[in-house]
């Protein structure tokens, strides 16, 4: 309700500028405990999840807030992208509300402040919550597998988990690390990198993948023994959209992503035969769509721009709908939930 009474004011303010405001007041949450283990609770990658909803990266890109992120009844949070070198991202306007698709439009370009801030930040607080770190290259390096390299080397002492990002749409040539050779080299760099006892390693994908790089991809996933996939970032496709800057460029996010990134978790469901958990993001905005893609397949799901329409009660109110979801059903846990669509 605060939040509705709110929302004229938010909206008054360009997209980038609400954002800072809200990574403002998470700052000022009075400190509250992560959510207690429960009814939802499931183990991925050797980790336990309280619950299976997580914030996706993008939200918190400087390490900010991710504990103030669990109090709002996140089982996890991702924080990131980062990178090694600190960076200012494209010019703006860069992030674009489509109000009436329920989307958001965003050629950030990996903004941050680079890694040895985020990474004094997350050393100086107190460890507890499953926080993710997002990794990423910076956009003029030379070596962009040295960058994640580099960044893993940094962030595996404090991270639960790493993940790798190589499908964001607004940094040039970064998807052509999904191709078969490049990214076996990057994952073999990540994974020596990490050590024998490292943090587990996710990897997060593209929507926008044709069938072979799909099996590609899921293949190298299986042979690396990654922790999970991330399934899947924004896209540069186009659905019918009306808000007025839907032709803008970026990679558009919400409510029209729903369909593409539930077709794309199936689609690597079937890939890797779920052998590996798989992270489902994209479209997600209430129980109901985050229990359809826990029965396509996906282990944890994820969620950001539904937050920007839906205020920070939206986490709560999924995790007490998927709950009753998963009573409804007949499911003891929601691990049994996992790829049941399929019988």
């Amino acid at each position: 309700m605060v939040f509705r009474l709110l929302t004229p004011a938010l909206y008054a303010f360009d997209p980038e500028t609400a954002h800072r405001l809200a990574i403002g007041a998470l700052r000022l949450m009075p400190g509250k405990a992560p959510p207690a283990a429960g009814p939802l609770a499931i183990e991925v990658a050797g980790l336990a999840f309280p619950n299976p909803l997580g914030m996706a990266a993008g939200f918190d890109k400087d390490a900010a807030v991710p504990h103030a992120l669990l109090a709002l009844g996140f089982g996890f949070a991702e924080v990131g992208s980062i990178t090694p070198l600190p960076q200012a991202g494209n010019p703006r306007p860069r992030l674009f509300r489509l109000t009436e698709d329920r989307a958001v439009i965003n050629r950030m370009g990996f903004n941050n402040r680079g890694a040895q801030q985020a990474a004094a930040r997350l050393a100086g607080r107190e460890r507890y919550g499953i926080i993710g770190i997002n990794i990423g290259a910076n956009k003029d390096s030379p070596d962009r597998v040295a960058d994640y390299a580099a960044m893993t080397r940094i962030m595996a002492p404090l991270a639960s988990y790493l993940a790798v990002n190589i499908s964001s749409p607004n940094t040039p040539g970064l998807r052509a690390l999904q191709d078969e050779a490049a990214l076996t080299a990057l994952l073999d760099a990540v994974l020596e990198a990490r050590g024998a006892e490292g943090p587990p390693v996710f990897l997060k994908v593209a929507p926008d993948l044709a069938p072979a790089d799909i099996d590609a991809i899921a293949r190298i996933a299986l042979d690396k023994r990654l922790g999970a996939l991330i399934v899947a970032n924004t896209t540069v496709s186009r659905p019918p959209l009306r808000a007025r800057d839907a032709g803008e460029a970026g990679g558009l996010s919400g409510a029209p992503l729903r369909p593409l990134a539930l077709q794309r978790l199936r689609d690597f469901r079937r890939a890797t035969g779920g052998a590996i958990p798989l992270v489902g993001v994209g479209g997600i905005a209430s129980a109901e769509g985050a229990w359809e893609r826990i029965r396509a397949g996906a282990s944890l799901v994820q969620l950001y721009s539904a937050m920007v329409y839906e205020g920070p009660g939206i986490a709560r109110r999924i995790v007490r709908g998927l709950e009753a979801l998963m009573r409804r059903d007949g499911f003891g846990s929601i691990a049994e939930a996992v790829g049941s669509e399929a019988g």
